[in-house]
């Protein structure tokens, strides 16, 4: 058998059990990160099954899938929802990075990861996943809740800040020091600001030049500016993931409606792909040891971000049922915290045993989140019906 054909043969049965695997998180409406992730660890190093011919298409899938989905979910943001956001959403956004940032660079602390370990398990538990809370909100009807407004404001503010955290992890990663680091946050910081300032400004323009109404024009227009910035972002250490995010910004109006239309069916197909290489890359028999950190990782932070959904909530006058609601929707973590982890794996000694401990971490918290958004009214109500007793 040819290397083409052996190739061919790797690469579509992944494909198909990924769909297997996705029509299964259907069924049950739970978010396939998880089943994907589970469906890598099966494949890769220490897997049932090797998987060689494909390695290194999965890798340059698994990187675009990022690109796609923080492109994507810049188009969800225009600049001054950012900007309007994060004027509301502040307060609540340091105490978020407070209560959730600091729990994961405890136990990072205590395993002897060092400075740099901590940094990194600190922005894993810490970032919510956006993708699979828009998904619990349009799913559960949500979306026009009264509480709903204090969750994207949350939500902006963390992919703000991932926009100057990303930076400076790289950097601190890539072993440039201190002042290293403070170069990349100044970068990245001019940098967003830069973007925000065209988006405001020139945002139509940005869109006239990516759009046409020949759809293979578009495509190829949109999907060549996304990797053009995300590699000119990367250059400058400002992260691809980010330059990504804030060309979605930069694109508004009708342009931006279009773009995620025709790019859904991509980022899906290329995002499967990167939590599928990530789990590749991860040895089975690494996540037993890590295992009761997890646990003890999740529910500590499933805690600490419903406190924060709850508080943030009521500081727009949404009641305790909000509350619970707005917290519950931010529980879940996924592609950051999964991108994050992905940074440190041949950067530091430890950063496999940190990749273990994130996998295993966002297997737990993909599965607890849902369970806790559709959990909460009930919850809420049976303390409300035993306080009326």
């Amino acid at each position: 058998m040819t290397d083409t054909a052996l190739a061919l043969i790797e690469l579509g049965a992944v494909f198909f059990v990924l769909g297997v695997l996705g029509r299964v998180a259907a069924k049950f409406s739970f978010s396939p990160i998880p089943l994907y992730l589970v469906g890598g660890l099966a494949f890769g190093s220490g897997g049932y099954i090797g998987l060689g011919e494909v390695s290194e298409f999965g890798h340059m899938a698994g990187e675009i899938g990022v690109i796609l989905l923080l492109l994507l979910l810049g188009l969800e943001y225009t600049a001054s929802d950012l900007v309007s956001g994060l004027r509301r959403s502040w307060p609540a956004g340091l105490m978020d990075i407070v209560l959730n940032a600091t729990p994961g660079a405890i136990v990072a602390l205590a395993l002897g990861w060092g400075p740099v370990g901590a940094l990194a398990m600190a922005g894993v538990t810490y970032i919510s996943s956006s993708g699979i809370a828009a998904k619990l909100l349009t799913d559960l009807g949500r979306l026009g809740n009264r509480e709903t407004p204090a969750v994207l404001s949350i939500l902006v503010f963390e992919d703000l800040t991932m926009a100057a955290y990303l930076p400076i992890l790289t950097a601190l990663l890539a072993g440039v020091g201190f002042w290293g680091g403070v170069k990349a946050l100044v970068i990245a910081v001019v940098v967003v600001v830069l973007v925000l300032w065209v988006a405001l400004r020139h945002g139509r323009l940005v869109s006239a030049v990516i759009h046409s109404s020949d759809r293979e024009v578009f495509l190829l227009t949109l999907l060549g500016s996304a990797l053009l910035v995300a590699g000119f972002a990367a250059a400058l250490q400002v992260s691809a993931a980010v330059g990504a995010f804030l060309l979605g910004i930069a694109i508004s109006g009708s342009t931006a409606d279009n773009a995620t239309k025709i790019l859904e069916p991509l980022r899906d197909l290329f995002a499967a792909m990167f939590f599928v290489v990530f789990g590749l890359n991860t040895d089975p028999s690494s996540i037993p040891p890590v295992l009761g950190w997890a646990a003890l990782l999740a529910v500590v932070t499933t805690v600490t971000k419903i406190a924060t959904g709850w508080w943030a909530a009521q500081r727009n006058g949404v009641r305790a049922m909000g509350g619970a609601r707005a917290g519950a929707a931010l529980v879940a973590r996924g592609e950051f915290s999964i991108v994050i982890a992905g940074l440190t794996v041949s950067s530091i000694a430890s950063g496999s045993e940190l990749a273990a401990l994130a996998t295993t971490y966002v297997l737990l918290m993909a599965v607890i989140g849902p369970l806790a958004a559709r959990l909460a009214e009930p919850t809420v109500r049976l303390f409300q019906r035993s306080g009326s007793r």
